[in-house]
């Protein structure tokens, strides 16, 4: 276990949303890792779960409340589970026009993806309007691409862009974060899908985290959206890292899928065999996976929603933007 390091995972899809979000502190600063956290806004044909708009409420409560605490505010890229935007929107990322944001940035020092280079269009557009927006309450912005930042004893340092999944990856760009405190150090490596990689997979390995965060492959997109070899390559890629890591938190786009423990059961046997622990961000609270989204038709046909949230679900996309659900 960390002795410096104290991790605190806030949001994330075993606690019931899109998100990575994760609090770390060591003992001279207290960093906030991608303030993000959305809702998948269709599903199987359906819009979120009731049970998942309590879940984002929830999130947004404890991202809010531990902002307040935070000196260092990261943004790995510019997805709205990774950062939290400055609009109402309650169908998808249950945000207020400017507070919500305004509560996550204000007065912090915010390190951000280079929001010119290596960055798809969708969004370079999404970070000049933060910059604008969110990003404007900060105490300072700074671009941390390929950057060491020194804060007394604790340094954080930012890769060069990788690959949102595959190389040249229509998705664009992500950085990943390294926290280190003396002879303990923890990468936090969103959205790398596996990863699928080899690039970021060598990175990885050559940092030897003590405790590394890792984003897996999307297992729900297999041969829909994301080529099946490429998913195989992040599933291979991520046997390599269970055999040479002695901890990993296992998160986002591979719990998307409800079978994922059973698409991942060799990975999971090899960790058990190195006496590596591997977990998902609720069990490394202690808490029960809560796989919502993975399970949302399941949730519409076990626990029905109330007539006036029926007549919700029947308003426009953008009506529901615009109005909270009744939940």
């Amino acid at each position: 276990m960390l002795k410096h390091l104290r991790v605190v995972p806030l949001a994330a899809e075993s606690l019931g949303v899109r998100s990575m979000c994760t609090f770390v502190e060591t003992p001279n600063l207290k960093i906030l890792l991608d303030a993000g956290v959305s809702l998948c806004p269709d599903r199987f044909g359906l819009p979120p779960h009731p049970l998942e708009y309590r879940a984002i409420i929830e999130a947004r409560r404890r991202i809010s409340e531990i902002a307040g605490k935070a000196d260092v505010v990261t943004v790995s890229h510019y997805h709205f589970d990774h950062y939290t935007p400055s609009y109402e929107d309650w169908l998808c990322n249950w945000t207020e026009e400017i507070e919500t944001a305004r509560a996550i940035y204000a007065d912090k020092f915010v390190l951000i993806k280079n929001p010119r280079d290596r960055i798809n269009f969708s969004q370079r557009r999404r970070a000049w309007v933060f910059q604008k927006t969110g990003g404007s309450f900060a105490k300072k912005l700074e671009i941390a691409d390929g950057k060491t930042f020194q804060f007394g004893d604790t340094k954080l340092t930012f890769s060069m862009p990788v690959f949102h999944g595959p190389e040249d990856s229509a998705l664009g760009w992500v950085l990943m974060t390294t926290i280190e405190f003396e002879d303990e150090r923890l990468l936090f490596a969103p959205d790398v899908q596996g990863p699928i990689s080899k690039e970021t997979l060598n990175i990885i390995l050559e940092s030897k985290p003590n405790l590394l965060i890792l984003g897996g492959p999307p297992l729900y997109l297999a041969g829909f959206r994301v080529d099946e070899g490429e998913i195989n390559t992040g599933l291979r890629n991520l046997e390599k890292i269970v055999t040479n890591l002695s901890h990993v938190i296992l998160e986002h786009h591979i719990l998307r899928d409800a079978d994922w423990q059973v698409k991942a059961e060799n990975i999971l046997a090899i960790a058990k065999r190195m006496n590596h622990r591997i977990s998902t961000a609720a069990e490394f609270l202690r808490l029960e996976n809560m796989l919502l989204e993975a399970n949302r038709k399941h949730l519409y046909e076990e626990y029905p929603p109330p007539k006036d949230f029926e007549r919700w679900m029947r308003k426009s996309d953008r009506e529901k933007r615009k109005t909270p659900p009744p939940v």
